[in-house]
């Protein structure tokens, strides 16, 4: 079998969920395209470091993320650091040869993000930037059915990306510093809604909206409201906010077309709303259950109605990008590659902007 050597920046909340998919790549997805090896592991706390290498089977760990770039046998470097460690490592490691997967938002603004792209796109490697909600059943699904004209002419996408952890004035994470993180919700939550608008709906091209903080002193957004109007004229609203009380993980969406509607809510990942316009004896929206072996990932998981969770996102995502480089596809359009990931910063700087002016902000996107 052929194997591909890994290396990964981080070993905390998305290095755990990067770790485990890598493994599961090898006996759920079998015969993988690629055999994930997991070489080095990258990190800042070398105690809490050298435990996430032995629990999760990495053969080393380092303090120098610059190890891992000389390390010839990786031929895949994953990146899930502070968005303060986005840029340098990975233009690095893709100048080195290396393929790259960059946790988002992919830079910490629209221009960090340009550069990170304009950088790694001249070397010729495989990149994506790690918009795991793509990857869902259910969210792939629904892009099939738009695709195939099943909800006619889009009229309407809400979005709202809702969490509850962020009430807290004592939180004291890089999360929460501007030179780490760049934003709060804004990088956090709204760069994901933003991302499966464009996902589902197509590009945005104005928007009208604003950032707002509760916090006293905090230097980075709590939450942020946008409106916005899309290429293919429809319109729709965008919400991400981490003060939502009792909203764990909320990331909810709905689309309208002249033919039907489609709504989804993570925190019911393996089910999708639909109504179909068409269907006078039963007027609403209908509960069907993504888990058959039809429906999209479903050939490498259990029988019907045997649920699958959140951590799977991440196997489909990091499946699809070995499959890329072995077979040499296009990580697009399915998976987000980094222009993705630049064009959503494109629009998340813009919504600051408006925030800043109070006037409607178009969206022009750098080639």
């Amino acid at each position: 079998m052929a194997q591909i050597g890994v290396g990964m920046l981080g070993y905390a909340f998305m290095g755990k969920a990067h770790s485990n998919a890598y493994k599961k790549i090898a006996y759920i997805t079998y015969p993988p395209p690629l055999e994930p090896l997991l070489l080095g592991i990258a990190g800042r706390n070398e105690q809490a470091l050298g435990e996430a290498a032995v629990r999760y089977g990495w053969d080393y760990a380092t303090t120098d993320w610059r190890d891992l770039i000389s390390d010839d046998r990786i031929g895949l470097f994953d990146n899930g650091g502070p968005n303060s460690l986005h840029a340098e490592p990975t233009i690095a490691a893709a100048k080195a040869g290396k393929h790259v997967v960059c946790e988002k938002p992919l830079g910490r603004d629209a221009d960090e993000s340009y550069e990170i792209w304009k950088q790694v796109a001249a070397t010729g490697v495989k990149h994506m930037c790690a918009f795991n909600y793509r990857f869902v059943p259910a969210v792939r699904l629904a892009r099939e059915m738009i695709e195939a004209g099943e909800l006619g002419e889009v009229r309407h996408f809400r979005g709202r990306y809702l969490q509850d952890w962020g009430d807290d004035a004592a939180l004291d994470t890089w999360r929460f510093h501007p030179d780490e993180a760049g934003s709060g919700a804004l990088g956090d939550l709204m760069t994901h809604v933003v991302d499966l608008a464009r996902f589902l709906n197509g590009e945005i091209d104005t928007v009208s909206g604003f950032a707002h903080t509760f916090i006293p002193g905090r230097k980075v957004d709590d939450a942020v409201e946008a409106a916005v109007e899309f290429a293919n004229g429809s319109v729709g609203t965008l919400e991400a906010t981490r003060f939502a009380n009792g909203r764990r993980n909320a990331f909810q969406w709905e689309i309208n077309g002249t033919k039907g509607s489609l709504a989804f809510d993570m925190e019911r990942l393996n089910e999708l709303q639909v109504f179909r316009a068409d269907d006078d004896r039963a007027r609403g929206f209908k509960t069907a259950l993504i888990s058959e072996t039809s429906d999209p990932f479903w050939q490498w998981w259990w029988p019907p109605g045997h649920i699958i969770g959140w951590g799977d996102t991440f196997v489909h995502e990091l499946h699809h990008f070995v499959q890329a480089i072995a077979d040499e596809s296009s990580v697009a359009p399915y998976g987000a590659d980094f222009e993705d990931g630049y064009r959503a910063s494109e629009v998340c700087d813009a919504i600051v902007r408006s925030g800043g002016t109070g006037a409607r902000e178009t969206i022009s996107y750098r080639s």
